[in-house]
């Protein structure tokens, strides 16, 4: 790996929110606790950790799968964005264990160069949310979360699993707790050949070879009754050889590296928490022209983090929050049009909740950036949440949210604009959520208005550059399907969901590429005594990839289908096998580039 140094990180906190009808619990440690406030005013969609094992290929598959989030990936395992209720990937923001980690160089993810496995849970929170997480959180949020807990001795697992394509995937966690002291450790490593074929598109994966390594390490010490310090480390290493088209094409990869490690002190009583947290994030990749050469170009970049949470209880029915953040972003390319650079940042978030009553809260926010040469906007949150019925709540919200231009936006040679601003956005949410016993729909229309879109155009030069061009109006429908039942030894779930996304340039009354108007997926679980069952399905609706929304050049509607089943023996051991793409249909989500047909794995997991 190509990282040099690592953190003198010694600060971090996180402060535990608390209502006033909540008791303290000192058993789990959150490193994103703003989490457990958003989720008072807003619908989050929890991913937990057996649910990642039916789609362990990559995050991208997982998102695919299990999420309203439409994924682009150029071939199985390779670059990958993606698209949150008809937004672009900048407009989605991902955050580890409460720290955005959206690249300085790109302003987004790269979803297959984030490991899926090492997570306590995985959370999507639709909406905007740049007051609590920063740029980027325009069209949503992607939570990656590591949790610490006390009191629970040693456990350890295996995760191995073998499947088409040559395709290897491990996963080994421990961890070990007293009443004062945590520790968990995780390694992932993954790789596979993935020359599957698609014949009826004349279509082979050559060179589509991909592998990665990730380390997980978190740990956490009571310093005193309310006192606690905590470190959260992770360690990726990764390699994505680009497909070829022909037998004798050219062969590329890219190689990328990350290192995050966040210190937290975190003070907690119960009318009164503080947390202040030190964080460093780096972020290295190589290009390689060919793949038996050196490197062609690649770039480094290194965050220094500081951000302080303190959070208040003024009477056991009003709340204030003061969150106060600085950053220091460095970045050095090589041969890829980026030079030494530097920007600093800060920001200071202040967010008011009143109480009214069990059944009725309100939330009020107000954050101003403060970005080195460029001006930024005041952001703002409203929030609210009424459950005026058993069956009925209903929630909604107002916010303005921001998007900074990136270090390529800016610096980019040539290309690279220092006159860019950065993109706002309005965003207006509502969800209507109806209970009947163990059945739960949710329904939550939803509004954007994006201003000062960052593109990039060709110029009368002959090279293309960065401008603010045009506005984006997006409007539609998220809902979602939960429920829950058991019969003696009969187990059932259902997750499902449905997403309609109208995401236009205001311009030219287009809709947007790479946005599909409809998409919905489902996941239906089944177990009795010791064998669980489940079925998953994705459609897909049609997709434009042209500006003037070309029929011919679109990716048609597609649904997939798979399935997998596994048995619990002997209560430490599981062995499961799973079929993917059951239905063995022909679909791609970016042009030229199809995802494998009917596939096959068998895994096994092991509890010690």
């Amino acid at each position: 790996m190509d990282i040099k140094k690592s953190l003198l990180l010694i600060f971090s906190a996180y402060g535990c929110f608390l209502s006033a009808q909540e008791k303290a619990i000192d058993t789990v440690y959150v490193f994103d606790n703003q989490m457990n406030k958003v989720k008072l005013f807003h619908k989050v969609n929890t991913i937990k950790p057996q649910d990642f094992e039916k789609n362990s290929t990559n995050l991208s598959e997982l998102l695919r799968f299990q999420s309203q989030v439409y994924i682009k990936e150029n071939g199985r395992g390779a670059v990958s964005s993606p698209s949150f209720r008809g937004t672009s990937a900048g407009h989605t923001a991902f955050v580890w264990n409460g720290i955005n980690i959206n690249s300085t160089f790109l302003g987004q993810g790269d979803v297959n160069n984030i490991p899926l496995f090492g997570y306590d849970e995985l959370e999507v929170k639709a909406g905007g949310g740049s007051v609590q997480y920063g740029s980027s959180a325009i069209g949503g949020s992607i939570h990656l979360n590591n949790n610490l807990e006390f009191n629970k001795g040693f456990h350890a697992l295996l995760y191995s699993e073998a499947g088409s394509f040559d395709t290897f995937n491990n996963f080994l966690k421990g961890s070990f707790s007293n009443d004062k002291f945590s520790f968990k450790v995780s390694v992932n490593y993954f790789i596979s050949q993935n020359d599957y074929e698609v014949p009826e598109k004349e279509y082979i994966n050559r060179n589509g070879r991909y592998y990665n390594t990730s380390i997980n390490i978190g740990t956490s010490y009571k310093i005193a009754p309310h006192q606690t310090i905590s470190w959260q480390n992770q360690i990726f290493d990764g390699s994505q050889h680009y497909p070829i088209f022909t037998e004798n094409g050219n062969k590329t990869k890219y190689n990328a590296q990350t290192l995050r490690s966040l210190i937290s002190w975190d003070i907690s009583r119960n009318d009164f928490s503080n947390s202040l947290k030190a964080a460093y994030t780096e972020d290295n990749f190589q290009y390689f022209g060919d793949i038996d050469k050196p490197k062609e170009s690649g770039a480094e970049g290194k965050n220094y983090i500081f951000r302080n949470d303190f959070n208040y209880f003024i009477t056991p029915k009003i709340n204030v929050n003061v969150i106060g953040e600085f950053q220091v972003n460095k970045g050095l390319g090589y041969q890829s049009g980026i030079g030494d650079i530097s920007r600093n940042m800060g920001s200071v978030a202040g967010l008011a909740r009143y109480f009214v009553s069990q059944k009725l809260r309100f939330e009020a926010g107000l954050k101003k950036d403060f970005v080195e040469n460029i001006s930024s906007p005041v952001l703002y949150s409203f929030s609210g949440k009424w459950e005026p019925l058993k069956w009925y709540h209903i929630g909604s919200s107002v916010s303005r949210n921001f998007k900074i231009p990136s270090l390529n936006d800016l610096y980019w040679q040539k290309g690279g604009n220092l006159d860019l601003v950065p993109e706002t956005s309005t965003n207006v949410d509502m969800d209507h959520e109806f209970i009947f016993g163990d059945f739960r729909l949710t329904l939550s229309p939803y509004y954007m208005d994006i201003k000062n879109y960052i593109g990039w155009l060709p110029t009368s030069a002959g090279y293309w550059a960065a401008f603010n061009t045009y506005s984006v109006e997006i409007y539609g429908l998220d809902s979602q399907i939960t429920y829950q039942k058991s019969f003696g030894n009969h187990h059932f779930r259902i997750n499902a969901g449905y997403t309609y996304s109208k995401s236009t340039n205001k311009q030219t009354g287009m809709q947007m590429t790479y946005v599909p108007i409809h998409k919905a997926f489902g996941n239906i679980d089944y177990r009795y005594r010791f064998l669980s069952v489940y079925v998953q399905g994705l459609f897909n609706g049609l997709t434009y990839t042209t500006t003037d929304e070309k029929r011919a050049d679109a990716i048609d509607p597609y649904f997939v289908l798979n399935t997998g089943i596994s048995a619990n023996l002997l209560k430490h051991y599981t062995l499961g096998f799973k079929v993917n793409n059951i239905t063995d249909t022909v679909y791609q989500t970016v042009s030229y580039y199809p995802l494998p047909k009917r596939n096959y794995s068998v895994y096994v997991h092991i509890n010690f």
